[in-house]
């Protein structure tokens, strides 16, 4: 097997996040190819192999599986938004069940409690939030406004037909797009660095109904403001238009930023109710995408941690306090901790919204704040982002010795990785469960029991030799392929190695001999732009390096 070889297999299972494994005639070992579900016949171009392992392009569908179902989004395989629309969700969540259940059979020690997977309350237009792109279908071609073209980075697919957002969402995205065609405006193109129209985000809350709307540009031209109210205005709605908005964005990476918002209709907020609370919901707040489907986690979440009275509890990455104030009305006190400094202030706003006294939320880095907090947990929920929970935060965490810790997970490869450490401090896993907030995708919430065992109060001698282990992965706190990762999940900025070695030697980090020095002493490095410097440094800060 060799890089370009177009091979034909069988899709023997799909492991989690999308991972198809292909069985080809002849080949000892199996190929990964994505977007692919079990029992299909595909063709494929090998792209990679690493470590004896292929991966593949998928490039068509020779037979279909029996388990296939005809999606019922048209832009379903073009769209990049959605994997397993062509499957019944029956099916989904199984398939889903098996990946997780699999993944922790092999990540905790002893036995514990499955206990499936509770299915989300609706299975289409179950988004409260969407980020749209603006962009071309192909280059040089007509505006584009919807999500990106499954594998691209830069082409943009028009969904106007979505099927995970409902009409309301639908009759913005037509109406935007339509708008930012009169206007004959150009959208900002990732790689030159020009142009005016970047995302559209929407908002709409489940439970009241309400809207908000932003356009999100940068300041090369001039909104025509007065247009945009009137079109938006003019349309009719499910539910309730709370504001309209126009956000600008400057910087460089791909993503979300606000660097100005100004108010052009109604209000730049609403609320939400969950589980009989109040939440005020703004462009930029952490919120979960699936309103109905939260508030089956966090029932799922309040039963597992169990009795609450008199005890104090720590809610580390507590977003908006959405889990605080859920367990406030049955703790002693609930302190939560969050690095986004706006989710804090939501968090205090929202507490006092729904007569909570018994709440305090602190602004900072886990890391660095739980050593200031002035208090010790009798139970500890965590709910980390994607990455997990920085080892030398969980070392901290677990030194409060709380008899029992939920956690939540959006990422089961990161879960994986810090149960190991969790177990071995001394931590038992009790119980598991998953909730499936993301229908027609591979994504999926995973919630976990632990209680405190009895190997921490003991002394285990334990022999090895550091001449056999590969220590690269432990070598200046973390490697180069995760802070790569670590970059792009958080700025969406691609940066190379030899970004990477430049600012470590800035921040007096050591560099491997001759790692990426040039060739010569009249060689020309290209030197690392300043964002892309800054957005190093941040990982860099993340994974304590610096």
């Amino acid at each position: 097997m060799k890089k370009g070889q177009i091979l034909e297999g069988y899709i023997e299972r799909v492991d989690f996040p999308n991972k198809g494994f292909a069985v080809v005639e002849d080949e000892e070992k199996k190929v990964i190819v994505k977007n692919t579900v079990p029992k299909q016949k595909v063709r494929f171009a090998v792209n990679k192999i690493r470590k004896g392992q292929a991966e593949g392009r998928l490039l068509e569908i020779l037979e279909h599986s029996p388990e296939e179902c005809q999606p019922a989004c048209p832009h379903f395989g073009a769209c990049g938004g959605c994997t397993y629309q062509n499957l019944p969700y029956e099916k989904q969540v199984e398939m889903k069940e098996a990946q997780i259940h699999a993944m922790m059979d092999a990540a905790v020690d002893g036995d514990y409690i499955w206990e499936g997977v509770k299915e989300s309350p609706v299975r289409e237009g179950y988004r409260n939030k969407m980020e749209f792109s603006f962009g071309d279908e192909y280059k040089d071609g007509p505006l584009a406004l919807g999500m990106h073209k499954r594998g691209s980075f830069h082409d943009i697919v028009n969904v106007t037909e979505c099927k995970i957002v409902d009409e309301d969402f639908r009759r913005i995205l037509k109406a935007v797009l339509e708008f930012a065609t009169d206007a004959g405006l150009p959208y900002y193109h990732r790689m030159r660095h020009t142009g005016f129209f970047r995302h559209l985000l929407v908002r709409k809350a489940v439970r009241t109904g309400e809207i908000l709307i932003d356009l999100v540009t940068t300041s090369e031209a001039q909104l025509d403001e007065a247009r945009l109210v009137e079109k938006l205005t003019g349309l009719s709605y499910d539910g309730k238009l709370a504001g309209i908005l126009h956000t600008t964005n400057n910087s460089l990476a791909d993503v979300v930023k606000d660097e100005g918002t100004k108010i052009l209709y109604g209000q730049d907020y609403f609320y939400e109710e969950l589980l009989g609370l109040k939440f005020k919901i703004t462009p930029f707040s952490f919120f979960q995408t699936n309103s109905l489907g939260a508030e089956v986690l966090y029932e799922a979440a309040r039963s597992y941690i169990g009795e609450t009275k008199d005890k104090v509890i720590f809610d580390l990455y507590s977003g908006t306090g959405t889990i605080a104030q859920i367990l406030a009305p049955v703790a002693k006190k609930v302190v939560g901790v969050e690095i986004v400094e706006e989710a804090v202030e939501a968090a205090k706003e929202n507490a006092a919204l729904n007569g909570l006294d018994n709440c305090t939320f602190w602004a900072g880095d886990v890391l660095k704040v739980i050593d200031d907090l002035g208090e010790v947990p009798d139970l500890i929920v965590l709910d980390p982002p994607r990455d997990g929970v920085h080892p030398k935060a969980l070392e901290k965490i677990i030194d409060f010795g709380v008899e029992r810790m939920v956690y939540i997970a959006c990422k089961p490869t990161s879960l994986a990785r810090d149960l190991e450490l969790l177990q071995g401090r001394g931590y038992q896993v009790e119980r598991i469960g998953c909730v499936d907030l993301f229908p027609s995708t591979y994504h999926i919430e995973t919630v976990v029991l632990l209680s405190k065992g009895e190997v921490d109060s003991k002394k285990i001698r334990v022999e090895f030799s550091l001449e056999d282990m590969d220590m690269s992965e432990f070598q200046d706190g973390a490697t180069y392929p995760q802070i790569k990762e670590y970059v792009l999940e958080h700025t969406g900025l691609k940066v190379s190695n030899l970004y990477i070695s430049q600012i470590k030697r800035k921040c007096g980090i050591g560099v491997g001999k001759n790692y990426n020095l040039p060739k010569s002493e009249d060689s020309r490095q290209p030197q690392c732009p300043p964002e892309k410097e800054k957005a190093i440094r941040e990982a860099f800060k993340y994974f304590g390096m610096i």
